[in-house]
């Protein structure tokens, strides 16, 4: 049944000239609604201009009504997070907030909250961070298998659109529908990137893409050239490659949450400084020792992820030569990456969605499964593909201690999800009821239920399994996960293969708008005292195309002072 379901710090740069207009460019080739960057050319300067064109509006204005919401939804979504976060006093999102307080800068940009302005790469810091720190806004798989070359299957989420917000602080001239196109350039940007380039597989962390793309869009708002944006992008890669360290180990700390605030703040401080006359590498996709030919090696030898040969007498191997891809872009139409990415129907980690989705589903489906409680349970048994079961399927990951390694356990996250439901008394008799009424909040990672007992009494009564070839192909098209439950006296639930969950990209079945529009205010509750003052910042949020250029400076602005008082979730 359910196959079948869901297959269906210095001061401000002066201002500069406005955004420009369209320029000659030997290398971009442009199709209808594309522009393809090839290997053969310089892509550094190439996002370049395809940055300024696109947000100037030199494609024209054709992009299809269902991107705009899509990007929308987005920057929607990731806000709430952030701001959330920072009232549950979260660690890292609260120091880096407090810090950006501290380079204060009149020309600069703000903090979620806060009418003072500081040093704009401080406050994208602060903001990155607390949109990414509950691991619950926006993800991308890097799969598009309509534009060849492009299933290279990277990670990546939305966390990276308080630059178009801190530029348009800094300028004061970015209206709504202007910064709403700056958000779906740099989700193009980093997810066509995503597309191409896999950086886990040589254990670089996801974040470099978007830092990549903030440099990009952030150069383009504040008028930068295509060779200080190429600089900048230069700069970015060759200096502040994040790696996966931050990601090892059972336990993990603030440094995973904040890692792609910490790339943004980089990119942006390259990007102010190219623009004050610094130079940084050109032409960084096709130097041969930077990470893309040097992981990926275009001559001298074969691109290996197991033997990367770096001899150095192999002077081909370090000469002259393209890039690893082409990087094929949008301009128009409904293609874009964002309409590609895959929202959190609460806080989780979203390789889990399909566990929880054929959960929700069992519990639906089988009212004798809800009524047993947790006692009935003998063995919840989770298949799941590459990366998934060796991330959080990871049976070490069974006995997480602090919050951010919760969120990235299977066993902790489907066993939070079957406590809310078995004490809730009812389970809805629809799906997204269902979703609705047991989606994980905040509150089911704090310090309480990270050791609540019944929760980790289910630890043991669940098992992984990888789901081999047959699984691993259907990834990243897909989450495929098949979850099969014994209950107590023999009786067995069976969900079959779960590709395409709530929230999904590929999902049809779901009402996103009705379940993201809980999430908002399940989330705005926990930073406003009363619904209408939730109501109405989310609001601005959603109708920010229409937004003025005043409006879109204060679109983070709220009374600090004045939201709920909570001890620290951890």
């Amino acid at each position: 049944l359910l196959q079948t379901r869901f297959h269906s710090a210095p001061a401000s740069a002066p201002e500069r000239r406005p955004l420009a207009a369209a320029r000659s460019c030997p290398w971009p080739r442009e199709m209808a609604t594309t522009v393809t960057l090839p290997a053969d050319s310089n892509q550094a300067q190439g996002l370049a201009k395809y940055a300024i064109d696109f947000i100037g509006g030199a494609y024209g204005d054709n992009i299809d009504a269902s991107v705009w919401e899509k990007a929308e939804q987005f920057h929607t979504d990731s806000v709430m997070c952030g701001v959330s976060a920072l009232a549950m006093q979260t660690n890292a999102p609260s120091c880096l907030r407090e810090e950006a307080l501290t380079y204060p800068d009149p020309k600069g940009a703000k903090v979620f909250g806060s009418a003072e302005r500081c040093a704009p790469e401080k406050a994208i810091v602060a903001n990155a961070s607390a949109v990414r720190e509950w691991d619950s806004n926006g993800t991308v798989f890097g799969y598009n298998p309509s534009i060849p070359g492009h299933t290279a299957g990277e990670f990546g989420h939305n966390d990276f659109y308080g630059v178009v917000i801190a530029a348009a602080q800094v300028t004061g001239r970015v209206d709504g529908k202007t910064a709403l196109r700056a958000m779906i350039c740099v989700d193009e940007i980093r997810g066509r990137l995503a597309e191409v380039f896999s950086l886990k597989s040589y254990k670089i962390d996801h974040v470099l893409h978007g830092a990549i793309a903030s440099s990009a869009v952030y150069g383009a708002l504040l008028g930068a050239s295509e060779e200080e944006i190429e600089s900048a992008i230069g700069m970015t890669v060759a200096h502040y490659v994040p790696f996966r360290a931050i990601r090892a180990g059972k336990q993990l700390s603030d440094s995973k949450g904040a890692s792609a605030a910490l790339s943004t703040e980089a990119a942006v401080l390259s990007m102010r400084r190219a623009m004050r006359g610094f130079v940084g590498p050109k032409d960084i996709f096709r130097n041969p020792e930077a990470i893309f030919r040097f992981f990926e090696p275009t001559t001298g030898t074969a691109a290996s992820q197991n033997s990367v040969d770096i001899a150095l007498v192999n002077k081909v191997r370090w000469g002259p030569g393209p890039s690893p891809f082409n990087i094929v872009l949008s301009h128009s139409g409904s293609d874009f990456a964002v309409c590609g990415m895959h929202f959190k129907l609460g806080l989780y980690e979203h390789q889990s969605a399909g566990a929880l989705e054929a959960i929700i589903y069992a519990l639906v489906h089988n009212p004798d499964f809800a009524a047993g409680g947790l006692g009935a349970i003998e063995n919840i048994n989770i298949v799941a593909y590459e990366p998934a079961f060796g991330i959080i399927g990871d049976p070490a990951k069974k006995d997480p201690k602090s919050r951010q390694s919760a969120d990235h356990s299977m066993a902790f996250i489907v066993s939070r999800l079957l406590v809310k439901a078995m004490k809730s008394g009812k389970v809805p008799s629809t799906m997204d009821a269902a979703w609705i009424e047991f989606m994980l909040s905040p509150y089911d990672y704090g310090k309480d239920a990270l050791y609540d007992a019944e929760t980790r009494s289910l630890f043991p009564r669940i098992t992984f399994e990888h789901g081999g070839a047959e699984f691993d192909a259907k990834y990243p098209d897909g989450i495929p996960t098949q979850v099969d439950i014994t209950l107590k006296g023999g009786k067995k639930i069976s969900s079959g293969m779960v590709m395409y969950p709530s929230g999904h990209a590929r999902n049809t079945s779901a009402d996103l708008k009705k379940i993201l529009e809980y999430k908002n205010r399940m989330l705005g509750d926990i930073v406003f005292a009363e619904r209408k003052v939730v109501d109405s910042f989310v609001g601005r949020l959603v109708s920010m195309k229409s937004a003025s250029a005043a409006e879109v400076g204060s679109l983070y602005d709220f009374d600090w002072s004045s939201i709920r008082s909570h001890p620290c979730i951890d």
